[in-house]
């Protein structure tokens, strides 16, 4: 683990625990925003603290850099471990459950004895709860909903996490001399959104060095010996589960390959029968089976759902992009400021970029009201001067509960691209939240639906809402569909893909990015993208720059933002 995820996850840590203690609430809130700040470093901690660049980075004071000083001379923090040691350290699962803040949790510790998961489980199992002030029968039973959500979310981990245990996994194989090549393949070469287990099929001189080797790298819980390939099953970081095909025949990899990437239900659609025959690629088993080949990502049960116009194998890469949409400064909640923004869109090849900061009723945010908005446009105008990726001033707009935009057009139509997204009430009904969106959408100066569903991966369920709907109200009103690539979110959810370039939408893929680090996280996107068969023209980021323009200017002139000066 780097020192940059250590000094993070140490600080999180620190804060709960003054929380637990009722310590200072702003210096509680200074550790949790550091601990933000240090994980979105696009270099490791090293570099700044060797530097000295640490001193200038906005957040990160006298008392943060003491913290961290001390944790890297003496690898613990004094204080930290004193608060610490008063806890049992499964206390920490607490902070895992939605609804149980520090003071709960301290009140459940100190009046029931309850400092675990489990214990709270049987506590609410006893109606235990209920004897607490602040407790009910309804938050009791919403927290053993919640425990069972997450002891089912323990099965699996997001799709970066799992990219980069098998990344990891795959680079440790290749140094094996009798590794002759090795791919993923399963859920992750699928590209589920969530995974929950890691398989990996290996071609190898000889299977015994191989699985000998893996015998001394991993602790092996099984050894499964089939006919034609050994398959070795171990557990990863974090007891995530990994399952290694080892085949010493061409032939035989790539029908492992094949049959192993499923879906299961894919093959039995596709009238795929396990046999003895034996195949050079995979596009020959298309072929046998009659069919067009099927990109790995693409094979679920529902592709057959739609017309094989649909199914076809898409190429799309980060290459494609010209635009990055959607992204976050420091004038709203964002960690880096707009220079330093398009300074890393412009490394990574970007031609045009679109700042969405948050609207003013995202107070949680730092949502920007009409001032920043004067402000930032300043900055654009200025910076659009110099060289670099053409900056297009966007904004992220809350929808109401009532479907309307929180500015009204006035400040609307000075915006050069609008995102429109719930970020709050996500209790209405699916009716209630369907017409909310579909208002929302109606706006002229709506551009792009962000997150559509508003789930959190693991975490947050979608909202109600009748998707078909929305996806018919995006293509009646020229309204793109964003595919957000921030690993929590992967939404909109690949399975709405397919019906949305059926009506004929159009889509934007973004990272929502809130620091230079995470603009990265667009190849997730593409990932899900690919997964419903996304085409390049289908994309409005991938759009050249005059078409970009045209697309902006579809229902409303921005070429003549009009009188900005309002009161």
């Amino acid at each position: 683990m780097s020192l940059k995820i250590e000094i993070a996850q140490l600080l999180e840590n620190y804060s709960d625990l003054l929380e637990l203690n009722n310590d200072n609430p702003f210096r509680i809130k200074a550790l949790r925003k550091a601990s933000e700040i240090i994980l979105s470093l696009d270099d490791d901690l090293e570099y700044y603290l060797n530097s000295g660049e640490i001193a200038n980075i906005k957040g990160i004071g006298k008392g943060i850099l003491s913290i961290i000083e001390e944790f890297k001379s003496k690898g613990k923090v004094e204080d930290y471990e004193r608060l610490k040691s008063k806890y049992p350290a499964t206390i920490w699962e607490l902070f895992n459950i939605k609804g149980l803040g520090a003071k709960k949790i301290k009140l459940l510790y100190d009046q029931l004895g309850v400092s675990s998961v489990d214990s709270l489980a049987k506590a609410c199992e006893e109606n235990q709860l209920l004897k607490l002030k602040g407790f009910s029968a309804q938050s009791q039973r919403h927290i053993l909903e919640e425990i069972n959500k997450l002891n089912e979310a323990k099965k699996y981990i997001l799709l970066d996490l799992a990219t980069k245990y098998k990344d990891e996994i795959l680079a440790y194989l290749s140094t094996i001399p009798d590794v002759i090549k090795c791919e993923v393949t399963g859920e992750l070469r699928r590209i589920n959104e969530v995974i929950s287990k890691i398989e990996i099929v290996v071609l190898a001189k000889n299977i015994q060095n191989v699985k000998n080797v893996l015998s001394e790298k991993f602790l092996l819980n099984d050894i499964i010996d089939e006919s034609n390939y050994l398959k070795l099953v171990f557990n990863y970081e974090f007891n995530k589960i990994c399952e290694i095909y080892v085949i010493n025949k061409p032939q035989t990899y790539t029908k492992i390959l094949f049959e192993s990437t499923g879906s299961k239900a894919f093959l039995e659609k596709l009238n795929y029968s396990q046999s003895k025959l034996e195949y050079n690629s995979e596009e020959e088993i298309f072929k046998t089976l009659n069919h067009c080949y099927v990109i790995p990502e693409m094979r679920e049960e529902q592709l057959f759902d739609y017309p094989v116009k649909l199914q076809l194998a898409t190429d799309l890469s980060i290459e494609h992009f010209q635009g990055l949409l959607h992204f976050h400064t420091n004038y709203s909640d964002g960690l880096n400021s707009l220079e330093e923004m398009r300074f890393q869109a412009q490394k990574m090849g970007f031609r045009y970029i679109a700042v969405c900061d948050h609207s003013k009723s995202a107070f949680y945010a730092n949502g920007m009201d009409e001032k920043k908005i004067l402000q930032q446009k300043s900055l654009i105008e200025k910076l659009n001067q110099a060289d670099g990726p053409y900056i297009y001033h966007g904004i992220e707009c809350d929808i109401l509960s009532n479907g309307k935009l929180d500015y009204d057009d006035q400040i609307l139509k000075v915006f050069d691209f609008v995102v429109i997204s719930v970020h709050s009430n996500f209790g209405l009904n699916e009716n209630e939240m369907t017409n909310r969106l579909i208002k929302a959408i109606e706006n002229q100066y709506s551009d792009l639906l962000g997150h559509p569903s508003g789930r959190l991966l693991l975490a947050r369920e979608p909202y109600k809402v009748s998707m078909y709907k929305v996806i018919d109200a995006c293509k009646e009103n020229n309204v793109a569909i964003e595919i957000n690539a921030n690993p929590q979110r992967l939404d909109l959810d690949w399975r709405f893909i397919l019906p949305a370039r059926e009506k004929g939408c159009k889509f934007s893929i973004n990272p929502d990015a809130h620091s230079i680090s995470s603009i990265s996280e667009i190849n997730y996107g593409i990932m899900v993208a690919r997964k419903g068969g996304l085409q390049v023209n289908e994309v409005i980021n991938c759009y050249n720059i005059k078409k970009f323009d045209e697309f902006l200017n579809r229902k409303v002139n921005r070429k003549n933002k009009g009188d900005i000066q309002w009161s």
